[in-house]
């Protein structure tokens, strides 16, 4: 359905995206992974022509937006990381405003805005201000906005960000169920992995402007096949403990959380004995000790070195 070729975009002296390629298949949700500066919001600006790129090209079902973008922007619908809404306007309200603005005729208008406010929960709150919304609420109005012009591609740019955990439940299970009953195309970012594990199909990592990795979600985790990831929680974390774990030859990545600290190790590598003797010279007090396979999130650290929330 959409075909990203080559694409780059360069800013004065910063090269925001470099060479990217990636595609959407009908009826698919993809995700869109990347620490921050990764080059995420430049590609979807490219993607939702908002942006004319430097070099190569975005191909709508075979044929280029670059010179006709309104191809694309009859079609898609964007949710944008930022809440973009009249506050001082009704749910009800907002939805005719942007309505108008996709010129869907009056006829249809009002039917399209109950449609929507069906769908994101809103139907008995479509008279309230949206200054009045729990975040929640207005994150759910702002996919609303997307909705209204029934598109076949939806980019979802951190939909979720600082709201309750009900409010972020509701959004991911629309999220879904717009795409298994309507079969709309998603392209979804997110800073939380779990996000991604439930909704997406397919994932694309991005760091310094490219794409490092792709694939689906087995095919990602196959990239540390051969490693372990090595979970240690403390009672006390100290610095001195860190530096000497860190500093173990079979070590490839470590992350903190503390007080637990996760390893990623080859799997042939026995290195639970100087775990412990490293905490006894330290005096660090070991609570427990899991080794489990590499998750995602494991993955992303590995091929950024960061995490995804950082």
């Amino acid at each position: 359905m959409l075909e990203v070729v080559e694409l780059s975009k360069h800013f004065k002296n910063k090269k925001a995206v470099k060479g990217v390629n990636l595609y959407l298949e009908k009826g698919e949700t993809v995700g869109l992974l990347g620490p921050n500066g990764a080059g995420k919001s430049t590609t979807i600006s490219l993607i939702s022509s908002l942006v004319h790129p430097t070099s190569g090209d975005v191909r709508l079902k075979n044929e280029s937006i670059i010179r006709k973008p309104e191809k694309i922007r009859k079609i898609l619908g964007v949710v944008p990381q930022d809440i973009a809404l009249y506050m001082d306007l009704t749910a009800e309200e907002n939805l005719e405003f942007f309505g108008r603005i996709h010129r869907i005729k009056k006829k249809d208008l009002q039917r399209k805005v109950e449609e929507v406010l069906d769908i994101i929960g809103l139907t008995d709150r479509k008279k309230d201000l949206v200054k009045t919304f729990s975040g929640g609420m207005k994150r759910r109005l702002n996919i609303g906005v997307a909705l209204l012009h029934e598109p076949e591609l939806i980019i979802m740019d951190e939909p979720t960000v600082g709201i309750d955990p009900q409010s972020r439940n509701y959004i991911l299970e629309t999220v879904k169920r717009l795409n298994t009953e309507k079969n709309i195309t998603v392209l979804y970012t997110s800073h939380y992995m779990e996000e991604v594990e439930y909704l997406c199909d397919r994932i694309y990592i991005m760091d310094h402007g490219e794409v490092i990795a792709a694939g689906t979600k087995e095919e990602i985790k196959a990239i540390l096949s051969s490693e372990q990831s090595i979970a240690i929680k403390v009672e006390i974390l100290k610095g001195e403990y860190l530096q000497l774990l860190q500093a173990l030859p079979n070590v490839k990545n470590i992350s903190v959380q503390d007080p637990a600290i996760t390893l990623i190790v080859p799997k042939k590598a026995n290195i639970l004995k100087d775990l412990f003797k490293l905490a006894e010279e330290t005096k660090t007090n070991i609570i427990s000790v899991h080794i489990e396979t590499p998750t995602l999130e494991d993955v992303f650290l590995h091929l950024t070195g960061r995490q995804l929330r950082d």
